[in-house]
């Protein structure tokens, strides 16, 4: 029988399982097989050993370098996770925070107005705000005109307010006096502005004027506000206003504000004047207490701590975080250095 040759004149044998391969039938080319290298695998294996045993004749020849640099390295990746679960975190908090905005009494408000308290009132009457007795004050509050000086925060606070209906107003203040007994500060003020009437804004504000009670400091006016408002609107401030002494302003606006690390574009003070007889004591208390949060920015050591615990009389439980986990992290972090965390107003 004479031998065909396929798609060749040439008379060569057709080779039906043609070896070294798989045969493609479409395009008549002999598909090769690769095959996986032992040596790749060998060679990794060779080179780990290599590696540790270079680790292990370091560490022989300096322990403590060596030990050092293996602590530098797993501090650094553990910053990184916590950095990339923090992230993580706030994006899952966000991206259900539009799903869940009704569950929050105030979630259409996006501005905070913060009147930091200076004192509880103990009258009776209401009457009889104007007047020094009313209040509890310290010794270095004691100036006539000292009493006039609170009812102008609130009506500045009400009035900063009733200008924006996006504004949720918030008295902060602890129960810091105890020869007041079991009230705030902050339902002090509150009080006052309703036996004012809201100085005329009655309709437009008290619906939306609360209270934040635990504050004993300055700086906690500020922070408790801000967890207080995550927990009454499911979010924090767009904006933050701060009305207080004008004195303060290099405090609040400065020391505070970067301490949170919120951005200054965003922070505004309102601050009033304080009485004739108090003012020059005032800028010199004014000028020691600065220092001391200048060194201590969270208030967390030394003086600041002590004069806080002594604003606390009855011991009473902080309940924040609890209402803003987001930022946990500022309420434990008691460094000079400012802190390292995410923060939702900075993303």
């Amino acid at each position: 029988m004479s031998n065909f040759s396929y798609g060749s004149p040439s008379p060569k044998s057709f080779n039906a399982y043609p070896r070294g391969g798989d045969f493609d039938l479409e395009s008549g080319a002999t598909l090769k097989r690769i095959r996986k290298s032992k040596s790749s695998q060998i060679y990794i294996v060779r080179m780990l050993k290599s590696v540790g045993n270079r680790i292990h004749h370091y560490y022989k020849l300096h322990p403590v370098i060596v030990l050092f640099i293996f602590l530098s390295i797993g501090v650094t990746l553990l910053m990184i996770l916590s950095v990339y679960e923090s992230h993580y975190r706030m994006a899952n908090y966000y991206g259900k925070l539009s799903v869940d905005s009704e569950a929050f009494p105030f979630a259409k408000l996006q501005n905070l107005v913060m009147v930091a308290g200076h004192s509880v009132y103990v009258s009776s009457s209401c009457e009889k705000v104007e007047k020094e007795d009313s209040w509890v004050l310290e010794s270095y509050q004691k100036h006539p005109g000292q009493a006039a000086t609170f009812i102008s925060h609130i009506k500045e606070g009400v009035e900063i307010a009733a200008m924006d209906d996006a504004a949720l107003l918030l008295f902060s203040g602890g129960e810091t006096r105890k020869n007041a007994g079991p009230r705030s500060e902050a339902q002090s003020y509150w009080a006052v502005a309703e036996s004012k009437g809201w100085f005329g804004n009655k309709e437009n504000v008290r619906s939306r004027a609360l209270t934040e009670e635990h504050a004993r400091d300055s700086f906690e006016n500020l922070l408790f506000s801000i967890c207080r408002f995550r927990e009454l609107t499911g979010k924090y401030p767009q904006n933050i206003t701060v009305v207080s002494y004008d004195f303060k302003e290099r405090r609040f606006a400065n020391l505070h504000r970067s301490a949170i690390n919120f951005p200054k574009s965003r922070f505004f003070y309102a601050g009033t004047p304080a009485s004739m007889t108090s003012k020059e004591a005032a800028l010199k208390g004014e000028a020691l207490v600065r220092a001391q949060f200048q060194d201590d920015p969270f208030g967390c050591q030394g003086s600041l701590y002590r004069k806080k615990l002594g604003r606390d009389p009855f011991h009473r439980s902080i309940p924040y975080p609890n209402g803003c986990p987001e930022i946990a992290g500022l309420f434990r972090y008691c460094r000079t250095d400012p802190y390292p965390g995410f923060l939702p107003w900075t993303k």
